[in-house]
Parts: structure tokens; C-alpha cells; sequence
């Protein structure tokens, strides 16, 4: 595994993810799990295997919690863009519009559930094999892949991921990321 390149410049996403947080983020904290990764493994089974069936297959332990931490940093830094699509469209707009009355109720509700979930985690938009979609909370490196669940769009609600800029205030984090998700990315992982 290699780290991923992010999709636009390190100071791109200012002032919602300031440059600060994505160094570290990104360069040091992403860095570490890939790295562990790599060592867990380096001469085993999972070795040649692509990220989601390492974290679909893995016990529980480290090997799952750098692979789930992998993947869901990689999808966390590929879905948002310094000039976005603002809202979504298309099939995914009418699911939502479907399921929660409008995107601002479907927001509403995600931003809710990233600031319950307690302690450390991800709050995630996931859809099951018929396109339902549901938001969902998963702690520590936790994810949709490992419920058998298509994962979407997701807001990382360890403190270190808002902390520099938020403090904290991670309330205030989930309202400001809407206005860089890239829509457009969340799409292409729901109509495959």
C-alpha cells in the first residue's frame, strides 16, 4: 500500500481544513497506518489482496484497525475539492430527497449523528446492495465495508482530525465540511 496523493493542494481546502491539519493528517497520521499496514502484511495472505477485502476478511485486531483506518482516510481526503459540486444530483439526489424529504433534513441528520457518536469515529453514507441508503456511526476504524454496506461519503470525528482548526468544537467541523465535499466524487461511488 502506498500513501494516497491528495486530489488538489495541501492549503487548497482552507479555511475549512486548514494546511496545518492536512499535513498532519494526511502526511503523519494516514502515513503511520499505511506504514503498519504494510509491516502486518508483509508475507501473508493479505499481502497481494486489494484494501476492501483486507478489511472486509480481517479479525479484529491491528490488522483491521490500520487497514479500516486506511481506507477510510483514503475516502475521507478523496471526496472533497477546494471549488465542489454543492449539492448532489441525479440518482443520489432523488434517493436522498427520497429517503429524507430534502438534502438539508439528510444533512441535518448526519450532523447529528457525527456529533453523538461517542468518543472516536466516523459517521458514514452508506447504501445496501438495492441503493437504500442510510448514515451510519462506526467507532474507531470501523467502517461500512465491514457491515457489508457500499460506503459513500464519510466525516472523520476523531479530534485529531479538527482539532488545530476547531478545537473542540465538532459541531462547528461537520457544519463546514459540507462546503467542500465534491459531490460529484460521492455520485461516482453510488453509481458504480
Amino acid at each position: 500500500m502506498k500513501l494516497i496523493e491528495l486530489p488538489y493542494a495541501i492549503d487548497a481546502l482552507e479555511p475549512v481544513i486548514s494546511a496545518q491539519t492536512l499535513s498532519f493528517h494526511h502526511g503523519k497520521h494516514l502515513q503511520t497506518y499505511v506504514d503498519n499496514l504494510n509491516k502486518l502484511i508483509a508475507g501473508t495472505e493479505y499481502e497481494t489482496m486489494p484494501l476492501e477485502q483486507i478489511v472486509s476478511k480481517a479479525p479484529a485486531g491491528p490488522l483491521f484497525n490500520n487497514a479500516g483506518q486506511v481506507l477510510n482516510h483514503n475516502m475521507y481526503f478523496t471526496q472533497f475539492s477546494p471549488n465542489p459540486a454543492t449539492a448532489p444530483t441525479g440518482r443520489l439526489a432523488a434517493q436522498i430527497e427520497k429517503q429524507w424529504g430534502s438534502v438539508d433534513a439528510f444533512k441535518a441528520e448526519f450532523e447529528a449523528k457525527g456529533v453523538g457518536l461517542f468518543g472516536s469515529g466516523w459517521v458514514w453514507l452508506q447504501s445496501d446492495a438495492s441503493g437504500e441508503l442510510s448514515i451510519a456511526q462506526y467507532a474507531n476504524a470501523d467502517n461500512p465495508v465491514a457491515h457489508g454496506f457500499k460506503p459513500l461519503l464519510t466525516f472523520d470525528v476523531w479530534e485529531h482530525a479538527y482539532y488545530l482548526d476547531y478545537q473542540n468544537r465538532r459541531a462547528a467541523q461537520l457544519k463546514e465540511l459540507w462546503k467542500i465535499v465534491e459531490w460529484k466524487v460521492i455520485e461516482s461511488r453510488y453509481n458504480p
